[in-house]
């Protein structure tokens, strides 16, 4: 005669068979992260790149900083997004407005990644420590000279090509900004913060 299973304890579902338990990182809720960036390609392939467990949100509107700064503002109120960070260049922007859509931002708890007076000062620092001011055509053809190829604003392997180099990037970012003392973002020129946001993104990698 067959022995009647001893009850195993374990919680069944409808049908009968076991419930699996989830995992802490399974019942953990994901990030929601709002990136709004003023360029519509370099910025936001840049960012999309980054292989996080966080669900990410990145697109460029090509307006104004203090444009965009509002547009977070609406947006992460309207999706209820956990953080929103705003992407912009000093590039022909006003002293006097740049500052302010930083200032906006801020007071918002819009985060921020500047840069003074291109992205493409993020990009340089990969390969360098950079505080000389140059115009747009010098860091182009610095940065072509360093991949060893002409640099594309829409170019979608970047993060790729540089990743190696971020460490790098990173200090060479915190140590260019620290030598501005007081700090005037519309006339620290070269600066970033984007190491902010690298850094925010950095901690949701997937293993």
């Amino acid at each position: 005669m067959a022995r009647t299973p001893k009850p195993s304890g374990r919680k069944l579902s409808p049908k009968g068979t076991p419930l699996r338990k989830r995992s802490t990182k399974q019942r953990e809720l994901r990030q929601r992260i709002l990136i709004v960036c003023e360029g519509k390609q370099t910025e936001p392939n840049y960012f999309k790149r980054f292989r996080v467990n966080a669900v990410v949100e990145a697109f460029g509107l090509g307006r104004s900083p203090l444009d965009l700064v509002k547009y977070a503002q609406d947006y992460r109120k309207k999706e209820g997004f956990d953080q929103a960070w705003v992407v912009f260049d000093r590039d022909n922007v006003q002293a006097s407005q740049f500052n302010q859509a930083i200032s906006e931002a801020q007071k918002s708890g819009i985060k921020v990644a500047y840069s003074n007076p291109f992205f493409e000062v993020w990009f340089l620092l990969h390969y360098g420590y950079h505080n000389t001011p140059m115009n747009r055509e010098k860091y182009i053809e610095k940065l072509s000279q360093n991949l060893k190829r002409p640099y594309q604003k829409n170019d979608s392997s970047l993060y790729d090509d540089l990743l190696s180099r971020q460490s790098t990037a990173i200090s060479n970012a915190q140590r260019l900004l620290a030598s501005y003392t007081p700090h005037d973002p519309a006339q620290d020129d070269p600066c970033t913060t984007v190491h902010l946001l690298v850094e925010e993104l950095n901690k949701h990698l997937i293993p």
